[in-house]
């Protein structure tokens, strides 16, 4: 069959699921017809009703409406279609289900080309298939309609219910993404609140109290780890639950089993659904109302600083999403602890510096000070010694002239002397004549105790001492720096001589130190004094206790250039009022139990002489330590 005119080509609509049946139809049909094709049921029907075409073939098992159940329903919309079963099934009954159903003929499968053109044709011609007793068909078909139709509403039902159940489930998610909007919202309030604190202590109180508010959770807090790492303790408390365990300085081993330590060693949030079923879970009498928990790590620059804890009155009130939402916010946090502990070390350090220069300032002018009066005290001692020497002479040369007789006196040497030294008197404006009638005036029994050779002397001995304590006091401040004498030196043999040399009992000075500690390079004298003061001063403030411990160690210094060396006790500490002045030259503890006050100060000179430092660390009740720091070997 040929046409110029493809306008005026049949139509022929192919309702086929299986692609290769339509390809096949389409290569034995394309030439002559117009063919359209539908690869399922509802497509195919719209496109019969959209199109009118000329014949509708139909395959009969269609997923979803059967080709049968097409034929009924387009042949009220399209009365004159004529519909042709294609089909597969040639069980019994199959042609007469079909042709009630509303075709006009059956063919079967698989499709036998030689004839399958000229079927069309005839079925396009008019060819008509009837049934002798169509109506006993019909009741087998309609039995199937039922059927099918029941099958139809339990998918459509199940159907529903799943849609029913997804549509739960959307709402679910819905409501936790938009809580999860709201976490992130607030996180990100709280993170611009608390980024421009720098004062720790405000930094930590308010971020609970913006928490509790703006997550509307019934508590927060904040544990930080101590120096030790072994304790989580709670810095700050949302409300007055927080502030009275704050106050009593609440606190969690990090090997514990409490969410916050769990949180702390795993660097991950934890999250306890019901606190009542967890038997980690610390049971606080401040927190009664407690009935979940989530716990997050505050990490800063892969550092682990602590953890927040918020509790909620609810079961269930965190879920994994909370964590992802609100550790960004505890990171934030931990950003801004570090700032504000960054702050106070620059703070501390600034103080630190500025106490030693005052303490360096106080030294030289207090050194400037003592070379002075140093100075001017060192002839004193002298001085004393020869007055003792003049006036013991004199007494000898009295007694020789009172022992002589009267006629033999003013012949003597002896009297020459004296006479001279008479002589001199008036012009040293010293009248011995009245001195002599105040004496006079004097009852006898007095006189002894006015003229007291013994307590004369005595006297010029205290003056010849004190003066000899000022010159030594001179020594320990300016001789240090003024005698020095730089080497190279080792400082394990310095211990070792040191310690041997101090005649402390054996269990209670100890030494250590790495193979290849750098070698020293200053006095090795002077700093043999240093030690000799430091461990002095440790053994004192120990009391001779038999649990006393003293120990020296040197090591390489973080500072590149310096070798460290620590002299530490488990003493009672040094108070941090006292912590601060015990530079200063004179100031001393020890009251009328000996000492200067100067030790230390020597020990800056020197070590400061030395190119080095000194600084002393203490905690009360926890000992102290004092470390030096000196250039290494060039």
């Amino acid at each position: 069959m040929t046409t110029s005119n493809p306008k005026t080509l049949p139509k022929i609509l192919y309702i086929e699921d299986t692609a290769d049946s339509r390809l096949l139809v389409q290569r034995l049909l394309a030439r002559d017809y117009i063919l359209l094709e539908a690869s399922n049921a509802i497509d195919g029907i719209n496109l019969a009703l959209d199109t009118n075409p000329d014949l509708i073939l139909l395959d009969i098992n269609l997923p979803d409406l059967s080709g049968r159940e097409i034929a009924t329903r387009l042949k009220t919309s399209l009365p004159n279609t004529p519909m042709v079963a294609l089909t597969a099934d040639v069980t019994s009954g199959a042609r007469e289900k079909a042709l009630v159903a509303g075709c006009v003929g059956f063919m079967t499968k698989p499709i036998d080309i030689d004839i399958f053109k000229d079927e069309i044709k005839a079925y396009l011609d008019g060819k008509r298939e009837y049934l002798e007793k169509p109506n006993s068909h019909l009741r087998a078909y309609h039995e199937e309609l039922v059927e099918h139709l029941e099958k139809k509403v339990h998918e459509l039902t199940k159907l529903t219910d799943h849609n029913n159940f997804l549509n739960k489930q959307n709402k679910l998610v819905i409501a936790d993404m938009q809580r999860h909007q709201r976490l992130l919202e607030a996180a990100a309030s709280v993170g611009h609140n608390i980024t421009s604190i720098l004062n720790l202590d405000e930094l930590l109180q308010t971020t609970v109290d913006i928490i509790c508010k703006e997550y509307e959770f019934y508590y927060a807090g904040i544990f930080l780890l101590d120096n030790s790492k072994e304790w989580a303790i709670l810095q700050a408390g949302y409300g007055e639950a927080g502030n009275k365990m704050a106050e009593k300085k609440h606190k969690l081993p990090l090997d514990g089993n409490s969410m916050v330590s769990t949180s702390i060693r795993h660097r991950k949030g934890e999250i306890s659904a019901n606190v009542g079923d967890e038997e980690k879970h610390f049971k606080n009498p401040y927190l009664p109302k407690t009935r979940s928990e989530m716990a997050l790590p505050l990490i800063a620059k892969n550092k682990t600083l602590g953890a927040l804890t918020v509790q909620s009155e609810h079961i269930n009130a965190f879920s994994n999403t909370d964590i992802s939402a609100l550790q960004a916010m505890a990171d934030q946090l931990a950003v801004a602890i570090t700032n504000a502990h960054l702050l106070m070390d620059l703070e501390n350090a600034n103080q630190e510096l500025l106490r030693t220069k005052t303490f360096e300032a106080i030294a030289t002018a207090t050194g400037e000070a003592i070379h002075w009066v140093g100075n001017k005290a060192a002839p004193i001692p002298g001085s004393a010694v020869r007055v003792q020497e003049d006036l013991l002479n004199f007494f000898a040369i009295f007694k020789t002239l009172l022992d002589l007789p009267e006629e033999e006196r003013d012949s003597h040497p002896f009297s020459k002397v004296a006479n001279e030294a008479f002589r001199l008197l008036p012009s040293l404006d010293i009248d011995l004549s009245q001195t002599a009638g105040a004496l006079k005036k004097l009852p006898p029994d007095n006189l002894p105790l006015i003229v007291d050779i013994e307590s004369t002397l005595e006297d010029l001995g205290i003056v010849k001492q004190s003066a000899e304590t000022i010159l030594n006091i001179k020594e320990d401040l300016i001789g240090p720096g003024r005698i020095s004498k730089a080497e190279i030196f080792d400082l394990p043999v310095l211990f070792s001589a040191t310690i041997a040399g101090m005649g402390l009992p054996k269990e209670v000075i100890t030494s250590s130190y790495p193979v290849d500690v750098p070698q020293a390079y200053a006095d090795k004298r002077q700093i043999g004094r240093v030690l000799i003061n430091l461990i002095k001063n440790a053994w004192e403030a120990l009391g001779e206790s038999d649990q006393a411990k003293i120990h020296v160690s040197a090591q390489p210094a973080d500072e590149q250039g310096f070798v460290r060396i620590d002299v530490s006790d488990n003493g009672p500490g040094i108070p941090p009022e006292i912590l601060e002045k015990i530079w200063v030259s004179f100031f001393t503890t020890k009251g009328s139990h000996g000492g200067t006050g100067l030790g230390l100060s020597a020990c800056m000179e020197i070590i400061t002489q030395s190119g080095g430092k000194i600084w002393a660390e203490s905690k009360e009740g926890e000992g102290a330590r004092f470390v030096i720091l000196l250039p290494v070997k060039k």
